[in-house]
């Protein structure tokens, strides 16, 4: 018998370290559904089959969920930049209520699409906001970004955006030396985490960074 999408939701996230409650389980798997639907007229990915957005968005945005447990285990507020279609940034809010999660992306239809996530899936601490991150006012404790930008540019365009004591979280492909070697001045890296996605075969990690201390 062959597994269900909720069987390879649950084997994943396991390999992860993410325990799935049965409601975050249900949601995962509308937000997947929704992407594919959405799709069609919103171009919100190149990723068009059930079995890709189970690895390439589901399971790769879980990954980042027990690394962001660990590092911050408080409420708080967190962006994720240049979030597209909700990457990593619903699969966050889904799996942490306690924070709230903002949807950053420059395209008006992709902000809305993620608007329309948070209403269908009844999640009242996401929202998606159609802006570019240099004219984005606020704090956060957490600023994310899933194959965004360079680095360099990742940290210049969201360093006031950054609250006092808060954390970068960059998910990257294969480890970006070049990028770490050209970050600007004011950011220090202080964990680059390899990360293993089940299904996916490619190279993946979280570069972590926060402000340097004066």
């Amino acid at each position: 018998m062959s597994a269900t999408p909720l069987d390879t939701l649950r084997a994943g996230a396991a390999a992860l370290g993410v325990a799935l409650s049965d409601t975050q389980a249900e949601q995962l798997l509308a937000y997947g559904t929704l992407m594919l639907k959405w799709n069609k007229v919103y171009n919100l990915t190149a990723v068009r089959d059930p079995a890709g957005v189970m690895t390439h968005h589901l399971l790769d945005s879980l990954a980042a969920v027990a690394p962001l447990q660990r590092e911050w285990t408080g409420k708080g507020r967190l962006l994720d930049v240049g979030s597209g279609g909700g990457l990593p940034g619903v699969v966050i809010a889904i799996m942490r209520p306690d924070i709230e999660v903002s949807c950053l992306d420059a395209v008006a239809k992709k902000a809305a699409f993620v608007q329309q996530v948070a209403a269908e899936l009844e999640l009242p601490n996401l929202r998606g906001v159609h802006a570019r991150v240099e004219s984005l006012a606020g704090s956060y404790e957490v600023i994310s970004s899933r194959a965004f930008a360079s680095l360099p540019d990742f940290f210049n365009g969201s360093m006031n955006l950054l609250a006092p004591g808060g954390v970068w979280l960059a998910m990257k492909g294969k480890l970006p030396t070049d990028e770490l070697a050209a970050l600007p001045a004011g950011v220090a890296v202080f964990h680059v985490e390899q990360l293993t996605v089940p299904g996916l075969d490619a190279e993946r990690c979280i570069v972590w960074a926060r402000k340097e201390t004066v």
